[in-house]
């Protein structure tokens, strides 16, 4: 298994950026009629935390989850750490020029 971290380029100040999960997000629900005392925590997957990036950084964040899809897969590594999981040295070097192909030198992909 190779993991390798996904470095964005910060839409406003156009440095290396990677997104952590600080914490999970907390969902509730209001109801008209009554009072809803529930509360679920739930982090965000690697796809999930991607797509929050969207604005915030220089690429369009859909395509880069299709390219990586081509190749591994987004994971939140013990629940904070966004990673990519790769099969092979092969598909890290091969998503490595698929991302840079579409992206220049707006998305770094690094191995950890």
């Amino acid at each position: 298994m190779i993991r390798g971290k996904l470095w964005f380029r910060c839409a406003a100040m156009h440095d290396p950026v990677t997104p952590v999960i600080l914490k999970p997000a907390v969902i509730s629900w209001e109801a008209k009629r009554r009072d809803v005392e529930l509360t679920i925590e739930r982090a965000f997957n690697g796809d999930e935390l991607v797509l929050r990036m969207k604005g915030w950084v220089t690429v369009d964040v859909k395509k880069v989850i299709e390219i990586v899809k081509q190749y591994g897969f987004l994971k939140v590594l013990d629940e904070r750490d966004l990673v990519v999981e790769m099969e092979t040295e092969k598909d890290f070097d091969a998503l490595t020029r698929a991302l840079e192909d579409a992206f220049g030198d707006q998305l770094d992909l690094e191995k950890i």
